[in-house]
């Protein structure tokens, strides 16, 4: 039986963890756990939204990385429950719809605020991802990003592993921040330039503000847009399945192709967007054009724009005084951007202690390759190269492909 989608909108599915705590799941437990000992609740809620129209159900595996696992002495267990998760999830799909592979937050935080290092969340997703992987998931969806770093993390995890397609989805605050702090725009120009095939938002405060945010996208987003507001949690006002589906086509012009619901929308929400959907005109919609002397950039918190002839100023080497450097550069230079130099191997440690000060575009120069990747693959933002250096070409659009390096 055909499972694959051919053709945008492709319709989501709804919440997992509301939903399981509506059929007796009690609050504080792993949710992996519980339903490996409860898996009639699982296939129940999945085979719901199937009959609901869904076209892709999410594996129950949310916490199922080893730092979310250690919190409930699991760490031991990644490959079997991933397995054995997603095997249930394709028990209940049967054919009917892809079965993509969950990946969400570790809940570490990357030095100096907190103890993780970059290589460490990404060795920690790329174990769940090849467990994924090896369990037969037919793509991954990372969704509920709270940071850019864990975001960039289970990208490179991702594909690492796997050639399979990979969204990314974050949450964030009314006015587009994640609770680390970056701008859902930011995230956008990052992950694209990462080469993920859907981008967009989840969980967040309702479908309103979550509309407000993707409209925010519209003019830069490359990629299909996923929106999975939230319905309800407690204390919110709820979402009924009418009031959801009222914003399909609002979404829809804003760039939507992936529709479906997050915290407090069950099998009735989803059954609402698919008749919503079936009323849009999806083929009326033109994609807005893009300003090839606009080029996006993005630090780890802010979206930058430049153009083709930006000028970078001086050189910024990595030395002790690298943040004061930075803070001093973006004060007095109107261009709006900076370019640091990494020479040596000492710098990599600078340019990672400090990169979180950065909000301007960012040029990052080396004469190395070796090093320019490490630099590239530490920078929680998307850098460009100005063309100042001799690297070789193909080098240069290796990294282009992996890290969203732009090319002057």
């Amino acid at each position: 039986m055909e499972t694959i989608p051919r053709s945008l909108p492709i319709l989501l599915d709804g919440a997992t963890g509301t939903e399981l705590y509506r059929r007796g799941m009690p609050q504080g437990v792993s949710a992996e756990a519980w339903v490996l000992e409860h898996p009639d609740a699982l296939l129940e809620l999945q085979r719901s939204y199937l009959d609901a129209g869904t076209q892709v159900l999410l594996t129950p595996t949310f916490g199922a990385n080893r730092a979310a696992m250690a919190r409930h002495g699991l760490e031991g267990q990644v490959e079997d429950y991933n397995r054995r998760l997603t095997a249930l999830s394709r028990q209940a799909a049967q054919g009917r719809a892809l079965v993509a592979g969950d990946m969400a937050p570790t809940g570490l935080t990357l030095a100096p605020f907190g103890k993780s290092t970059f290589e460490e969340l990404v060795e920690i997703y790329t174990q769940q991802a090849a467990a994924l992987e090896d369990a037969g998931v037919d793509l991954f969806h990372i969704e509920t990003m709270l940071s850019m770093a864990e975001a960039r993390a289970a990208v490179l995890a991702c594909k690492s592993v796997s050639q399979k397609p990979v969204w990314v989805s974050f949450t964030c605050d009314g006015n587009g921040r994640t609770p680390a702090g970056s701008d859902v725009l930011a995230g956008l120009i990052v992950m694209q330039g990462m080469g993920v095939s859907a981008f967009g938002l989840n969980c967040c405060e309702g479908p309103a503000g979550l509309l407000e945010q993707l409209r925010r996208m519209t003019p830069y987003a490359q990629v299909p847009l996923i929106a999975k507001p939230s319905a309800g949690l407690p204390g919110q006002h709820p979402c009924s399945p009418k009031e959801l589906a009222s914003y399909v086509s609002a979404y829809a012009y804003a760039g939507v192709r992936l529709f479906g619901g997050c915290c407090g929308a069950g099998a009735e929400h989803i059954a609402a967007l698919k008749r919503a959907l079936g009323q849009v005109s999806f083929s009326s919609f033109r994609a807005p054009e893009q300003d090839p002397d606009v080029i996006p950039c993005a630090s780890e918190r802010e979206a930058r724009f430049i153009t083709p002839d930006i000028d970078v100023g001086e050189t910024i080497e990595c030395t002790p005084d690298l943040m004061e450097d930075i803070l001093e550069a973006e004060e007095n230079s109107p261009q709006g951007a900076l370019k640091i130099a990494v020479l040596e191997e000492d710098d990599l440690d600078m340019l990672a202690e400090n990169q979180y000060v950065v909000k301007d575009a960012l040029c990052i120069f080396s004469d190395v390759p070796e090093l320019l990747e490490r630099a590239l693959r530490l920078y929680q933002g998307r850098a460009f190269w100005d063309g100042t250096g001799e690297l070789e070409e193909a080098f240069l659009e290796e990294m282009k492909q992996k890290y969203g390096l732009i090319l002057l």
